[in-house]
């Protein structure tokens, strides 16, 4: 895959069911992250926001429009290349990681799936990169906090070395005293590895901790596209990004 651009999606419309039974999430949404930079998808529950990125990694199959990754259009299928490429962080550590497998297990089977070579060495140092270290390698999830659970959903999206993470409220089930070691260890790694963020919140604090720019979805449509700036100094235009930042001061 080409290394000229992050995600770029134009004009992508996503819909579930057919005919009558037809429920149109997303609308005509466009925008475009460079690579290196964090954008955030924010607005309400049922906005549109993570189904976009379900589109994006091939679990919403209906959609339209134009979506392209490091300057490569996407069909409806994923290549186990596009995977190395491009990996996600749910938002529940609980329920993202099987309760009977080992930590090395988690992160050794993501491994084997792509025919990784070096893999104690790859399992050691994503340890050491989310600040875990070798010792948590062999416990299970039930022996491990909210954090470092979310720590390790980390550590296995990070260990085919991809160029973008796609952050589905990576930290909404936390503890909030444990939500910002998170942030900033989302923040580190992105700096570190020069990766690119695709980062869906209702969390308007978390995205401006996080991100340069954001895109405001409503009803399933991108409303308004606007720099951090722009949001901290409420220079917005439309009506609902108002709404939705006073909402949250």
């Amino acid at each position: 895959m080409s290394n000229n651009s992050g995600i770029t999606l134009k004009d992508v419309s996503i819909w579930f069911g057919e005919g009558e039974d037809r429920v149109d999430a997303v609308i005509h949404a466009s925008f475009d992250i460079k690579k290196g930079d964090a954008f955030g998808l924010v607005g309400e529950s049922g906005s549109g926001k993570s189904t976009i990125l379900k589109a994006i990694t091939g679990l919403a199959q209906n959609w339209s429009g134009s979506i392209s990754v490091m300057g490569q259009d996407l069909g409806q299928q994923r290549s186990l290349e596009f995977y190395k490429t491009v990996q996600m962080v749910f938002q529940d550590p609980y329920a993202s990681l099987h309760p009977r497998h080992t930590v090395d297990h988690v992160l050794s089977e993501t491994l084997s799936l792509h025919n990784a070579d070096n893999v104690d060495h790859r399992i050691v140092s994503v340890l050491d990169d989310v600040g875990l270290g070798n010792t948590f390698r062999f416990r299970y999830p039930h022996q491990l906090s909210g954090g470092q659970r979310q720590r390790v959903a980390i550590a296995r999206a990070l260990i085919l070395e991809p160029a973008i993470l796609l952050l589905d409220e990576p930290t909404s089930a936390l503890d909030v005293s444990v939500q910002a070691e998170i942030l900033n260890l989302l923040t580190d790694l992105r700096e570190e590895h020069n990766l690119t963020y695709l980062m869906v919140s209702h969390d308007l604090a978390v995205v401006g901790h996080m991100c340069s720019s954001l895109a405001v979805m409503n009803l399933g449509e991108i409303v308004e596209v606007l720099s951090i700036e722009s949001m901290r100094t409420m220079t917005v235009e439309h009506p609902y990004t108002r709404q939705l930042l006073e909402a949250s001061v």
